[in-house]
C-alpha cells in the first residue's frame, strides 16, 4: 500500500545528516529517508493552506491521541492529565536534569547509550555516572551490582533510562524495568525513560512502558514520548511528557515551560492527531519493510565482510555491528570507510564504555540504498584490511 521503495532527494532539503559530500551516502543519523504517511501529509497541507501560522494552543485531542495510541498499541492506559507537550525529547531530558537534581550531582546511565543524553547532562552541569551493560556471547545484559553500586552513591539523584536501548537494540523485559524500578526507589532516584523508540520494534516484539511495569515505577518516574521517531517528523519538534506522580510532573512542567520548550509550532498538534490517529497501517508495514532491511544487512555482513558481525537485537531502525575482531579504533575505521568510500556510519565510542570496537548504521533508507551502502562498506572494510598491514 505505501511504498517505501522511493528515493527522496533530500540534499536541497536542509536535512543534518545529507549536510555531506556528493558522493557520500550517510547511514548514520537516526532519521528515517521515508517519506511520512500521506494521512500526515494531507493534515499538514490543510494547515498550511489556511495561511496563517501564529501562536497555537495544545488541545485536549492532543493528549487524547496519546491516551488511544498507547493503548491501543502498548496495552497501557495513561490520562489525560498525565500529559504536557514538549517541543521535543532531548529539551525535556535537559530539563528533568535541570529540574530534578542540583549542580555536580550523578546522572546515572547505562551505556553504550544514545550520546546526547551525555550532553544533557554536561552542558547542564551534572556528572554521568556510566554503568556499562554486560556483553555475554551476542546479548547484552544489565549490571545489577554495577548499578546498584551506582544508584547508591550519595551524589546520585538521577538515572536516565533508554527503552527501548539504542544503539544495542535492547528490549528489556518487563522483569528487568520492575527491577530497575525497585533499585532507584530504594536509593531515592528519580527515573527518566526515554521512550522515543518504542513503536519501532520488529514483527512479533514489543516494548513495555516503565511506568506501566508497577506502583513503584509509575511513581518515582517521568517518561519522555514523541512521534517523530516513529513517523519520520523529528523536524516537526513535537514530543511529550508524561508522569503519573503529580509532584514529579508539576515540577517538569515548570522546567519545560520556564525553558521556553512548552509551545508548539503551528504543524506540531495536526501532525500528531494525523499520525496517532490514521498511522497505524503505515506504522506496520513500515516496520516489516525496516525487518526486512535489517535482515539484508545480516546476511551481507555474515557472507560478504569477514571481521564484522551484526549484533542480534529487536528495536529500532538501527544495527550494532561489531568490529572488535577487526578494529578497537572504530573511529579511524569510520573515517576509513567514509574517505574510501563515502559510506558514513556512526562509531560506537560516542556512546560511551562500551562502544569502543563497535559501529552503528541506521537502516531506514529504501533498499536501493541499502545496498548501496552494503556493497560500500565491503569495499572500505577491504580498504582498511589492506592499509592496516
Amino acid at each position: 500500500m505505501y511504498d517505501f521503495d522511493r528515493v527522496s532527494e533530500r540534499r536541497s532539503t536542509y536535512a543534518s545528516k545529507w549536510d555531506v559530500g556528493e558522493n557520500e551516502l550517510p547511514l548514520s543519523i537516526a532519521d528515517m529517508d521515508f517519506a511520512t504517511l500521506p494521512e500526515v501529509t494531507e493534515a499538514l497541507q490543510q494547515r498550511l493552506d489556511k495561511g496563517m501560522f501564529g501562536y497555537t494552543n495544545v488541545p485536549d485531542a492532543w493528549a487524547q491521541a496519546y491516551v488511544d495510541w498507547w493503548k491501543s498499541r502498548h496495552d497501557f492506559s495513561m490520562e489525560k492529565d498525565w500529559l504536557f507537550f514538549a517541543t521535543g525529547v532531548v529539551p525535556a531530558l535537559s530539563a528533568a536534569v535541570r529540574k530534578l537534581t542540583t549542580p555536580n550531582e550523578n546522572v546515572v546511565v547505562m551505556t553504550p547509550v544514545y550520546n546526547i543524553f551525555f550532553n544533557c547532562i554536561v552542558n547542564n552541569g551534572r556528572r554521568p555516572l556510566e554503568v556499562p551493560l554486560l556483553l555475554r556471547g551476542d546479548r547484552y545484559d544489565i549490571d545489577w551490582d554495577g548499578l546498584e553500586k551506582a544508584l547508591s552513591d550519595m551524589q546520585t539523584s538521577l538515572m536516565i533510562l533508554c527503552n527501548p536501548h539504542n544503539p544495542v537494540g535492547r528490549i528489556w523485559s518487563r522483569e528487568e524495568l520492575a527491577r530497575v524500578g525497585e533499585m532507584c526507589s530504594r536509593y531515592h532516584v528519580t527515573v527518566v525513560s526515554d521512550e522515543i523508540h518504542c513503536d519501532l520494534t520488529d514483527p512479533g516484539y514489543a516494548y513495555v512502558p516503565f511506568s506501566s511495569v508497577s506502583d513503584c515505577c509509575a511513581d518515582n518516574s517521568v517518561t519522555c514520548l514523541a512521534p517523530t521517531k516513529t513517523f519520520s517528523l523529528p523536524g516537526l519538534q513535537t514530543a511529550a511528557v508524561m508522569s503519573r506522580n503529580p509532584y514529579l510532573r508539576h515540577r517538569m512542567w515548570r522546567e519545560v515551560n520556564t525553558s521556553e520548550c512548552g509551545e508548539p509550532n503551528a504543524f506540531a498538534v495536526d501532525a500528531v492527531l494525523a499520525a496517532y490517529g490514521r498511522g497505524a497501517a503505515w506504522l506496520d508495514e513500515m516496520r516489516a519493510y525496516v525487518f526486512a532491511n535489517k535482515e539484508r544487512v545480516r546476511t551481507f555482513v555474515r557472507d560478504e565482510v569477514p571481521g564484522v558481525r551484526v549484533m542480534p537485537g529487536h528495536a529500532t531502525y538501527l544495527l550494532w555491528l561489531d568490529c572488535r575482531e577487526t578494529a578497537q579504533d572504530t573511529a579511524a575505521l569510520a573515517a576509513c570507510i567514509r574517505r574510501e568510500t563515502g559510506l558514513i556510519l556512526t562509531p560506537g565510542g560516542v556512546y560511551g564504555k562500551g562502544g569502543e570496537g563497535f559501529l552503528r548504521m541506521n537502516t531506514a533508507y529504501p533498499r536501493s540504498q541499502i545496498d548501496d551502502g552494503l556493497n560500500r562498506l565491503r569495499a572500505g572494510m577491504a580498504a582498511w584490511n589492506r592499509l592496516k598491514k
